[in-house]
């Protein structure tokens, strides 16, 4: 998906540290352009370096009237105390983290109340559902042509040496893997490409 140079921002709030790497995000996400988003920082939080989740007293409004937040740590937590601030990561990295996350408020603009209740439920306490939901959010990003972002993010992330095995492997269980986004990403161009083919037989059928 080609990005939305010209995307409004009028109701997006973001921090000025971060905002090349979200505004450029958010014009892969043109269907976005409407979404009430806030990137917040949290000063830590447990389990996550970034969640993205609805207003809760908004999902009882009409689905184009839901807020949207995406919380984010300032500091990600390494090996032996090491700690990493955010404006520290590589751009792409930092790119393709937003990415993921917004794919999942492109996820939950589809649900319903109760679906989305449903959801969180599943997310607490079924590893499967995380793991579905996870890659979800990865597949999204991926349409978004954000694939490049997501598998550096991946790839940074396996490979990063102050990292904990424990969080290496979480990752590796319930994100798509590097490999994994480029067959899909790949798939999907191939698709594109036969779609535009297709559709200029059409056209040139019709002109003669």
């Amino acid at each position: 998906m080609s990005p939305n140079e010209n995307i409004s921002l009028e109701n997006k709030i973001i921090p000025e540290s971060i905002r090349e790497e979200a505004v450029f995000c958010l014009r892969h996400f043109p269907k976005l352009e409407n979404t009430h988003i806030e990137f917040r920082f949290r000063r830590r939080f447990k389990k996550s370096f970034m969640l993205a989740q609805p207003q809760v007293w908004t999902l009882f409004l009409p689905k184009k009237r839901r807020r949207y937040v995406i919380i984010m740590s300032r500091r990600f937590v390494l090996e032996e105390g090491k700690t990493l601030d955010i404006e520290e990561f590589p751009r792409d990295v930092l790119i393709g983290w937003l990415a993921h996350e917004l794919g999942h408020i492109k996820d939950y603009c589809h649900r319903s109340t109760f679906q989305m209740i449903l959801f969180g439920i599943k997310y607490l306490f079924s590893g499967l559902h995380i793991k579905k939901a996870e890659r979800a959010a990865d597949i999204y990003a991926i349409e978004a042509g954000l694939d490049k972002f997501i598998g550096v993010t991946k790839t940074y992330i396996l490979n990063h040496s102050d990292l904990s095995q424990s969080y290496k492997d979480k990752i590796s269980k319930l994100y798509l893997g590097p490999e994994e986004i480029s067959k899909i990403a790949h798939t999907k161009n191939r698709v594109s490409r036969d779609i535009l083919l297709r559709s200029r037989r059409i056209l040139n059928t019709r002109e003669t």
